[in-house]
């Protein structure tokens, strides 16, 4: 089958209109450059913000106050074939879709979430406790009161909100197609949430008692009542790589005791260390094994 080999340099056909047409196309390549406009300039400015380094708050009495900056943190824990599970400390992450990731350089709204393996505050993992009122920055978070949880994803002029609502079914988890958790512009009941004492048989005796910073503790939704969970073993691909879906759900074992999926910790920036969270302190020693104990003690013969 023939081609055509020709092009606009050797002036047959419509070689005017060729040598037109490509420097119309150059004339807007390079304004669309100039502005910033490109898709790859507005991908990168988008990924700049949200792997942007955040500075946590520092907890000078062991409490969370509300207009704190924390990372939301689901500790580590055993699971039976772990092969199959997301391991290590997972924080709450504002996770845009991938197709939108590349053709805005803004959070699109609704936003999603997944949990990811970073115990580095960034943009996109850094969250702000403010009141359900929106007023006294600076008090103690207290057990049972509504707050919310807001992140900028690293930009200076955007506020989302941390939300949810009843399942529906339009609107769902990608993988467990449970209550979804998302992020908005909007500041409404929907983004209301309140701390949960972890023991159940205590949480009566610790209602309207200060949330301590860096402990577990179970966070509900007040509309739905139930609770913000990590799924592990469901795993999401993201812009940013392999991690685990994010859903508003109670999990209970059989004593009707929340599941560690539930669990959460408000991390707060280490005093000693720029850019570090508390996670990055070392761990206290543990205490000494019974044999070396004997071993030690004189008496002990």
């Amino acid at each position: 089958m023939a081609q055509n080999l020709y092009g606009p340099g050797v002036r047959m056909g419509n070689w005017n209109e060729d040598i037109y047409l490509e420097e119309e196309l150059m004339k807007d390549f390079l304004e669309k450059r100039g502005k910033g406009q490109l898709l790859i300039q507005r991908n990168r400015r988008l990924k700049e913000n949200l792997l942007r380094p955040m500075q946590l708050s520092v907890s000078e009495d062991g409490y969370v106050h509300c207009g704190d900056k924390v990372m939301l943190v689901n500790p580590a824990h055993a699971e039976v074939g772990a092969h199959l599970f997301l391991g290590g400390d997972l924080s709450l992450c504002a996770t845009p879709d991938e197709i939108k990731a590349h053709l805005s350089d803004e959070l699109e709204v609704p936003c999603g979430l997944s949990a990811a393996q970073t115990r580095i505050p960034v943009g996109r993992n850094t969250f702000t406790i403010l009141r359900a009122d929106g007023n006294a920055t600076g008090q103690v978070l207290r057990y049972g009161q509504d707050f919310c949880l807001a992140t900028t994803g690293g930009f200076e002029d955007k506020m989302l909100y941390l939300s949810s609502d009843h399942r529906t079914l339009q609107k769902s988890s990608k993988r467990s197609l449970l209550q979804e958790a998302y992020l908005t512009d909007e500041v409404s009941y929907l983004s209301c949430w309140q701390a949960t004492f972890l023991d159940p048989q205590l949480r009566l005796e610790y209602e309207g008692a200060p949330v301590p910073a860096n402990a577990k503790i179970l966070i509900y939704h007040c509309r739905t009542n139930r609770g913000l969970a990590v799924h592990r073993h469901l795993f999401l691909s993201t812009y940013f790589g392999k991690e685990a879906e994010v859903a508003v759900h109670t999990h209970l074992d059989s004593h009707r005791v929340e599941k560690p999926s539930n669990h959460w910790m408000l991390v707060t920036g280490n005093p000693r260390k720029d850019s570090s969270t508390m996670l990055d302190l070392p761990k206290p020693l543990a205490e000494a094994p019974p044999a070396l104990e004997q071993a030690t003690d004189p008496g002990a013969q």
